[in-house]
């Protein structure tokens, strides 16, 4: 049975929050949430490497679009398409649950932490060619996120 990202991120957080904050605590909140960066970190490039796989030659917009969809489901974002091409793909986040959840939970900071932070490191797990961009999120208070994922450029063989 497939569960929707987000159910999964409510699970998840009825034990990382409570773990987190006690690392905050005892540690400190910079050196604490670091610990977390660094844990999480391999595990989310894990991620985007085997789902980049699994997508076979689709070019990136459509990678990506498909992306977003997961991200979505069980009605966890909405989203507008910016730009959607074979070596781009934009996107403004102007609905996120994600959000709301950690608000309601009272620690928006650790979505940002254990959701947000995820972005960039599935992103590179997908490789080296793709490069994400986003200045703002919704979980720090913005009034959406943009995400800009491009594919970038090789230098020419000069020879």
């Amino acid at each position: 049975m497939d569960i929707p990202l987000i159910e999964q991120v409510k699970i998840q957080a009825q034990v990382l929050v409570p773990l987190v904050k006690a690392l905050q605590a005892e540690l400190g909140e910079e050196r604490a949430n670091a610990i977390v960066r660094k844990a999480l970190g391999d595990l989310y490039r894990k991620y985007g490497e085997k789902w980049w796989r699994t997508q076979g030659a689709r070019n990136l917009g459509e990678k990506m679009a498909s992306a977003f969809d997961m991200f979505a489901a069980g009605d966890a974002l909405d989203y507008e398409v910016i730009k959607q091409a074979p070596d781009a793909f934009e996107v403004n986040v102007t609905e996120c649950r994600y959000a709301k959840f950690y608000n309601e939970i009272g620690a928006p900071e650790l979505g940002f932490l254990l959701t947000c932070s995820a972005d960039f490191l599935m992103t590179e797990g997908f490789g080296t060619d793709v490069q994400l961009t986003r200045t703002q999120t919704i979980m720090q208070g913005a009034s959406h996120c943009d995400f800009r994922y491009v594919l970038k450029q090789r230098e020419k063989d000069t020879r």
